[in-house]
Formats: structure tokens, sequence, C-alpha cells
């Protein structure tokens, strides 16, 4: 994620700013640029950014239910933005508490959006591909009881339990799951990992290489998760898994390696924008030392990545402990984990 510049004042601006604190001009982020941008008045309920005056354009539906900050591409007919023209079911946000979860839940979907436009990944709705499009619904338990929703995904349909949107209810399901890492924009980025197994393994012809870094997905699903449940973790799972959760089945391997890739990506693209530097007065041999001064969204290999994450991650970490609070990233990257997200890397740039 980058920091912006208002092309009117020259403040810096944050992906899901609605307006310029200093000038008060109204902001939209433009996908197809890659802009945040201040706008001016185009006439009706048309807008001028001023960082491409020749693309007068309209928001996104959803900013209406400010849920979205997004410009509809110049000369669509769409209703909705790239990101959220995905979405199948919406909550009732006549209620209020649904209308926040919500908006809370767009942030992070958006976010994910941020880096599948990124990197130019497969994006076809249910409309236009009726078997595999990609489409979220965002759910709310319903208020009698009976069965709860259930965050997850099956052919290119996510579904996203609107509870998570709570940070309580999020926090208790987080410990009594004994995860260390439960966030909204977690959730997007692991659904979706298995969204992009079926486009770019499966259906990509990576399958048999897939296979030889994550194991036999043909292994039966469920009973992978009962035995995950009843019996736990193997006792040197961080010798091979990036998280618990992922020694459960092939394909959770693969979706938790693909969140965390988008993790650590995303967050190194934030901190190149910040110009952080981790350089240490005591790391004389410069073990853990790293400057990241190359885009991380086109970083040549794994290990360029990696050589920049591990020191700022245990700078991140040290921060955390300072403040008394959990590490950010409190996981471990083995050598046979760095080698699944190697996978992922080249799979992202077409060369898996």
């Amino acid at each position: 994620m980058k920091l912006f510049r208002c092309q009117s004042c020259g403040n810096i601006l944050y992906f899901e700013n609605k307006t310029c604190e200093r000038c008060k001009h109204r902001l939209a982020y433009l996908p197809e640029t890659g802009t945040l941008s201040a706008l001016e008045p185009a006439g009706g309920t048309a807008w001028t950014p001023l960082a491409v005056p020749d693309r007068p354009s309209l928001f996104c539906t959803n900013a209406g239910h400010d849920a979205c900050n997004w410009l509809v591409r110049p000369g669509s007919n769409d209703a909705f933005c790239l990101a959220c023209r995905h979405n199948g079911t919406i909550p009732d946000v006549s209620i209020p508490a649904n209308l926040q979860a919500w908006q809370r839940m767009e942030f992070a979907k958006h976010r994910l959006f941020y880096t599948l436009l990124r990197w130019n990944l497969p994006l076809k709705t249910r409309a236009e591909d009726p078997e595999h499009g990609l489409v979220f619904h965002f759910l709310a338990d319903p208020p009698a009881e009976g069965p709860k929703v259930m965050t997850g995904h099956e052919n290119g349909v996510i579904t996203i339990a609107l509870v998570e949107a709570d940070d309580a209810e999020r926090e208790k399901r987080r410990h009594a799951m004994g995860e260390p890492y439960r966030t909204l924009i977690g959730h997007f980025r692991h659904e979706v990992g298995h969204h992009y197994w079926d486009i770019l393994v499966r259906d990509g012809g990576k399958l048999d290489a897939c296979r030889a870094v994550f194991g036999d997905d043909s292994e039966d699903y469920e009973a992978a998760l009962k035995r995950h449940y009843a019996q736990g973790t193997p006792p040197d799972w961080q010798e091979r898994f990036v998280s618990a959760y992922a020694t459960t089945h092939p394909w959770e391997d693969f979706a938790e390696t693909w969140a965390h890739y988008l993790h650590i990506v995303d967050t190194l693209e934030m901190a190149s924008a910040f110009g952080l530097e981790v350089n240490p007065a005591v790391d004389t041999q410069r073990e853990i030392s790293a400057k990241i001064d190359f885009d991380p969204y086109a970083a040549e290999s794994i290990q360029q990545i990696v050589d920049a994450w591990l020191p700022f991650a245990f700078a991140i970490n040290g921060v955390n402990r300072a403040m008394g609070i959990s590490d950010l990233y409190p996981f471990v990257l083995a050598p046979v984990v760095v080698g699944k997200l190697g996978f992922i890397h080249d799979l992202v740039h077409g060369r898996a």
C-alpha cells in the first residue's frame, strides 16, 4: 500500500481518505491508474479527477453508503467500481450495526483489490463467468437460534460472516481457535487464495508443480479437517508450515501461504512509502539490517522480499513488545515456508 498526495494542496493522503483534511477537496481512488485524486465537480453527478482531468467519471454506487471511495471506469455503464461489482449479497444496511460492519469489511476488501489489480490477476464477475467468477456474500447471522454464518470459499463464491467485523467477537474466536492472528483483511486474503488456487493452479496447468510443494490436495478435505480439530497440529509444524491452520490440508496450506505473501508484500510497500529502514547500531555485521529500496510488488525473487521482511518484522515486533502488545507478525518463516512463498511469488508473476 502506498501513500498519496493531494493534487490541490500537496497534503499527504491515505488509501481510505475520502476528503483532504487540509483543502477539503473530495477524494476518490482511480483503480485504472492506481491514484488517489482530488476531485472537482464536472456537472450533474460527474467528477473530474485533478490527477487525470481528461477522465471525468462517476462514483461507485456504494459511495452513497460511505462504503467505497472508488470511481467507476470512464465510459462504463456499470453502477459499481471494479471492486464492488464483485459483490453478490450485502447485509440490510437499514440496520445501523449492519451498515457499520459492512463498511469495515469493504475497507478490507478494497485493500485486497488494490493488490489483485497491482498484479493484474484474473478478475471476472459471476456474470462474466457463471461457474468460477469471483463474488462476495456478506451475511449476518440469523436473529433466531440456528446455524451461524461460516466464512469460506466454494468455486469463486466467498462468504464473509458479518460478525467478523466486531472486534470483540473476532478476538473471542481468535482465542478460542488458538490463532495468533485474525483480521478482516486476513480473511479476505486467505479466502481469495482458494479462488486463485482454482484459477491459477487447477485451471492454469500448475497442479503437479503445486502438489510438489504443498502436497496432494486429493486427500479427503472433510476427513483432514476433522483430524486437525481432533488431534491438533504436529509438534514440528513450524518447520514446514506458516501457521498451525496450514497443516490441515494442502488447500489450506496454499491459502495460508498466499495470504501471508500478500501480508508481507503490502506491508513492505507501506514501509517503503514511509522510507523506513532497519539499521540497528548493535548490528555491526548487518545481520538484521535492511532497506526497502525496491518495489515489493515487482520484486525479482522471494529472497529479495524475505531479506527485507525478516529485519523489518524483527523491528516492528520489538516495538510492539515495548508497548506491551503482541507481536505484529507472530510467525516463523522456516526455509521450507520460504520455498512455499517462492511458489506463490512465481505464480502471481506468471513463472510458477
